[in-house]
């Protein structure tokens, strides 16, 4: 878990804080309403890219995704499910739980990272993400695959394989699919831990946009 990012041979389109702003800016020009106790969960199923690794938790994206929820659109709350090293089969162990308790109408699924650290295969991979994707819907809520890539620690054709595997998920489930998570990000020093895996509380707004592109339509 020491390669950095940099190794990682991915191109970045660098975006600023400008852009988060004028995605959010249909949210800034309303009220602050109180949150309704009828509020829709949304539930973010992670690892420590969402459960804020090295950050304070309020900094991390999934808080931030939260704070902007409750403060523009009383419809709708965040619940972080999100555990550091939690893996792809550690996730779908727990999901029946969470979906129990929260009842979500969405699951954000940000998993896979630590499996493909690991080098387990790709076939579990696939069929965990699956799985989880058929557990969601199966409680009636509408799931969201967020894909993540790993330096070439074992080979090209791992990495690739690896890479491929939530797109292919997405495809075969009809899932909605959220490309690279740190896409914009992984690239920048200055947004990026020493570790060169997680990213710094600077990077959260770009991977609070990053997401958010693909859950608003489900708003």
């Amino acid at each position: 878990m020491n390669s950095k990012f940099s190794l990682w041979g991915y191109r970045s389109a660098r975006t600023g804080a400008a852009a988060v702003t004028l995605l959010l800016l249909p949210f800034l020009l309303g009220g602050v309403p109180a949150r309704a106790d009828t509020a829709q969960a949304i539930v973010v199923l992670g690892d420590s890219i969402s459960a804020g690794y090295g950050i304070q938790r309020e900094q991390g994206w999934v808080h931030l995704l939260d704070q902007t929820l409750a403060e523009h659109d009383q419809a709708w709350s965040v619940v972080n499910a999100s555990i550091s090293g939690e893996t792809t089969g550690g996730g779908r162990a727990r999901l029946r739980g969470v979906l129990d308790t929260h009842t979500p109408a969405i699951v954000i699924i940000e998993l896979g990272g630590n499996d493909g650290l690991r080098g387990y295969p790709i076939d579990n991979i696939r069929r965990n993400l699956t799985a989880m994707v058929n557990m969601a819907r199966g409680h009636g809520a509408t799931p969201i695959i967020v894909g993540m890539r790993i330096p070439p620690n074992y080979g090209a054709r791992y990495s690739s394989a690896f890479d491929d595997v939530f797109g292919d998920v997405a495809s075969a489930t009809q899932a909605k699919l959220v490309p690279f998570l740190l896409s914009e990000v992984a690239l920048a020093e200055d947004l990026m831990q020493d570790d060169g895996i997680h990213p710094t509380a600077a990077a959260q707004p770009l991977l609070l946009n990053a997401v958010w592109t693909h859950l608003q339509p489900l708003l």
